[in-house]
């Protein structure tokens, strides 16, 4: 590739033919040891450039995202879709309606439709004690605008 570049080696093969002797070579690595440390920088910024090019929003590749920086051995974070649950509402009595209200299951606010969450991440428990953060920052940068997330353990 085009910037594939051994920055030891060039400036050997630059160096006359007659300069090629173990000091001058030795002076000359630790003068291109930081351009070196530049160029190996260089590259994983762009190595996470390209990774973060190659997925969006899309559930398959947030879900492979999440999994290849937090959980790349076992990949067991999995993405949901969101509850949207129907509110049930209860009657005044100047409605004349009847008092029976039936089982009705108690859900989170964030549960139900008008103000739930458009899809929940599933992590095991590990990840979220201990990188939360990250897994927050993540989904934030890869989700959709006006998406809302909820955040769960297995």
């Amino acid at each position: 590739m085009w910037y594939k570049l051994n920055v030891k080696k060039l400036g050997i093969l630059l160096l006359p033919t007659f300069l090629r002797k173990p000091i001058v070579r030795a002076y000359l690595d630790v003068l291109l040891h930081p351009v070196s440390q530049l160029y190996d920088r260089w590259v994983n910024f762009r190595d996470d450039n390209l990774f973060k090019l190659e997925h969006n929003g899309q559930v398959c590749y947030l879900r492979k995202a999440l999994n290849d920086t937090l959980d790349p051995s076992e990949r067991r974070i999995y993405i949901g879709d969101g509850n949207r649950f129907l509110r049930q509402y209860i009657y005044t009595p100047g409605e004349n309606k009847p008092r029976y209200l039936g089982k009705i299951p108690l859900y989170q606010s964030s549960d139900y439709a008008d103000t739930g969450a458009d899809f929940i991440v599933f992590a095991p428990i590990e990840i979220i004690d201990t990188e939360i953060n990250q897994l927050k920052a993540l989904i934030d940068f890869y989700k959709s605008g006006g998406k809302r997330y909820k955040i769960e353990s297995i």
